[in-house]
């Protein structure tokens, strides 16, 4: 059968390509396509041609096609249906961490049943969601904490909804676009002007993809407080003042990255314990405030290019199959 795929043909522009999916053999699934979702974030990145030569093997998705820099298909957030595959699975609605594409045949093992009080278009969210687990994982907030989210993205957003669900943990979002104070309403969390941002934080998680943000969380952390960086920068080169008081104040500076599951819990989880996890913790309705755009698989060359470019502002920007045939 044909499908439509999209690709990133050179740094900064991309194309609509009919591929041909074969049919499935046994322990494999024929998956049609509802929504994807752009990372916007990672796929910017990609998008751009900044992924830098000594991550090009550690940031390949998992059916990833050709290398960055282009031509390459890329993207890990799709939410289809399952047409052909064992009983237990055909007709249901999974996630997959698989690219922009119509239709596609992947392992059995690779799809995750999307539990059947979880809109599709919402589960778009769990590699967000899952990434925020980790970063959790990480930093291992403990009850009645102050905790700082600086970037009201997708990741931020989705670590915030997580933290504030541990008792007594006070969370402020801190972002420098004003709006984002609505989202992070609906979120049942503080906002916060970096103008104003609160200190003396016993965590701050820094996923705003800007050296100001983790020169802000390096200042509004607490005397051994720890700040864990979400962001990930491509090759662009971040530079932070570590003078002052950052070492009299014994700071502590942790990265966190989805591709292992966090150390606290490698022993007794897998990635895929954590993605089901993911999903299920989308339940809650009010994650559908990071679902901020849509539109039809025919736009997304000049969707991506825009949010690429930071001209499409937004949160999670989804993207409708339903019509591709």
């Amino acid at each position: 059968m044909k499908a439509t795929a999209f690709w990133v043909e050179s740094p900064g522009t991309g194309s609509l390509r009919s591929e041909v999916v074969d049919a499935p053999v046994d322990g494999e699934v024929l998956v049609r396509t509802l929504w994807s979702g752009i990372s916007r974030g990672t796929e910017s990145v990609v998008f751009r041609g900044e992924v830098p030569e000594s991550e090009r093997l550690r940031m390949r998705a998992p059916f990833q096609q050709g290398d960055f820099g282009g031509p390459v298909k890329y993207g890990y957030l799709n939410v289809g249906v399952v047409e052909q595959g064992p009983p237990a699975l055909a007709g249901r609605a999974v996630f997959a961490l698989h690219p922009h594409q119509s239709a596609f045949v992947v392992p059995e093992s690779a799809v995750h049943v999307v539990p059947d009080d979880v809109p599709p278009r919402r589960a778009v969210l769990a590699g967000a969601v899952e990434t925020a687990v980790n970063i959790l994982w990480d930093a291992a907030p403990l009850v009645g904490d102050r905790l700082t989210v600086i970037g009201a993205g997708m990741i931020g957003c989705s670590v915030a909804r997580l933290a504030r669900g541990v008792p007594g943990v006070e969370v402020t979002v801190v972002d420098i676009d004003r709006a984002k104070a609505d989202v992070c309403e609906r979120l049942g969390v503080a906002y916060a002007h970096p103008d104003h941002a609160p200190r003396d934080r016993d965590i701050v998680v820094d996923a705003s993809g800007s050296g100001d943000g983790l020169q802000l969380a390096i200042e509004t952390a607490g005397t051994e407080g720890e700040i864990i960086e979400a962001s990930w920068f491509g090759d662009r080169a971040v530079s932070v003042r570590l003078g002052g008081d950052f070492h009299s104040r014994r700071l502590s500076i942790r990265s966190s990255q989805v591709g292992m599951v966090a150390p606290r819990r490698r022993g007794s989880r897998s990635t895929a314990d954590r993605l089901a996890l993911a999903l299920g913790l989308l339940r809650d309705p009010a994650f559908d405030a990071l679902l901020t755009g849509d539109s039809s698989w025919r736009d997304l060359p000049v969707v991506m290019a825009e949010i690429a470019s930071g001209s499409s502002p937004g949160l999670c920007h989804t993207i409708d199959w339903r019509d591709a045939g």
